[in-house]
């Protein structure tokens, strides 16, 4: 025949469930702050890339506001120049339109000044098309939805009246 609990022994048991339960809830809280710095952390990021790319723009109004015909016809090296500065652009989207998903403006931003280089894009994409896929999916439906929303087609790869 078992023995009646004592008063220690029956709290005692509640306390130890009481201290699993605080345990469990401080867990909780740690894997809520961890996730918290990772989403502040990918924002920031994104920032200071889009900052990143502001400043090349900045000092490169050239590549920022394009003349593709011009540069179509300079020297190699500047069109290697335009190649990167676009390619620093859509990375910078690719991060901010991702870090905020939520907040339209970045999204606008980036359409905004995507539209300029589309040109560029469509005749890069039809010489190589694997040039896209250095970019995310989301990235490369982004840019070919605004290629057809900007009427760029090959073969002339020109701005249409949008």
């Amino acid at each position: 025949m078992s023995q009646p609990s004592t008063f220690w022994q029956k709290y005692g048991t509640l306390a130890q469930m009481a201290q699993a339960t605080v345990a469990l809830l401080g867990f909780v809280a740690i894997l809520l702050q961890i996730n918290e710095i990772r989403t502040n952390n990918r924002a920031a990021t994104a920032r200071q890339a889009y900052l990143g790319y502001i400043d090349l723009a900045f000092k490169n109004p050239k590549y920022a506001q394009p003349d593709y015909d011009r540069i179509k016809t300079a020297s190699r090296d500047e069109h290697i120049q335009y190649e990167s500065f676009v390619s620093y652009f859509l990375y910078a989207c690719e991060e901010t339109i991702a870090a905020f998903a939520d907040k339209r403006e970045w999204q606008a931003s980036c359409d905004y000044d995507l539209k300029l280089h589309l040109p560029f894009l469509c005749e890069k994409n039809q010489a190589q098309p694997a040039y896209l896929a250095t970019y995310g999916t989301d990235t490369q439906q982004w840019i070919k939805a605004s290629l057809k929303t900007a009427s760029v087609t090959p073969p002339d790869c020109k701005l249409g009246k949008t």
